[in-house]
């Protein structure tokens, strides 16, 4: 069995773009061949999207899918909480085999706390913001993460045009994490693709979630993954 590295330490900062395919864009009737598929293929990280139908107009996995695919997966698994009340479901999500989890800003609850209780877990925490919500918002955590993540598309549901607009936040959010010197990633989801990819790496993205454009090219996961990161 696969073991986890438990958090995204081994996943340095500036050494390189890192893909992570969002398995909300798989053939769930396929997931444990797409997942081996995109690990082969040379994806850094598996992205998971959590949703409640609450905090987004959608409802997508729980713990149970998470815990089921661990077993087939050498990959860190970056958990994305898009849930009203994070701090309930932070001891399901590591004990079926998250490595990092990423809350958003605007969820219920003590964000620091919640924060707290991931790293106590073992994972990595991450925090993220919904396109009209500012940079600013990440301030108070900036000591106590490991990811910043930036929705360019409204969270719930994959397939959606990249909202160029989020760019200067890419920005905002990258000077930020430099005048912290700490090794922060920013990971960047919603229409990547490449043409969109080398905006946001540009501007000072090093994570990128992609969800179709990986997985509608499931007879050449390499190819898709090697076009993301070499988008120019």
């Amino acid at each position: 069995m696969p073991t986890s590295p438990r958090s995204l330490d081994k996943l340095k900062p500036h050494d390189g773009i890192k893909i992570a395919p969002s398995i909300l864009a798989a053939d769930f009737s396929q997931l444990g061949n797409e997942v081996k598929g995109v690990e082969i293929a040379g994806a850094d990280m598996l992205h998971i999207d959590i949703m409640d139908g609450h905090f987004v107009p959608n409802l997508s996995m729980g713990p149970g899918i998470v815990q089921s695919i661990r077993k087939l997966s050498n990959l860190p698994f970056d958990v994305h909480l898009m849930l009203s009340e994070p701090g309930r479901y932070i001891e399901p999500f590591v004990e079926a085999g998250a490595d990092h989890i990423t809350i958003h800003v605007e969820s219920s609850g003590d964000i620091s706390a919640i924060i707290d209780l991931i790293r106590e877990s073992g994972c990595s925490a991450g925090i993220t913001l919904r396109p009209g919500t500012p940079a600013a918002s990440i301030k108070p955590f900036i000591d106590k993460i490991d990811l910043i993540l930036v929705m360019t598309v409204e969270p719930g549901f994959g397939g959606q045009s990249f909202m160029n607009g989020q760019l200067p936040k890419i920005r905002a959010l990258r000077a930020m994490i430099d005048a912290s010197g700490k090794p922060i990633h920013l990971q960047v989801d919603g229409g990547i693709a490449t043409g969109t990819a080398c905006q946001v790496v540009n501007a000072g993205a090093d994570v990128l979630v992609a969800g179709s454009s990986i997985f509608k090219y499931r007879n050449d996961f390499p190819k898709a993954i090697q076009a993301l990161r070499e988008d120019k």
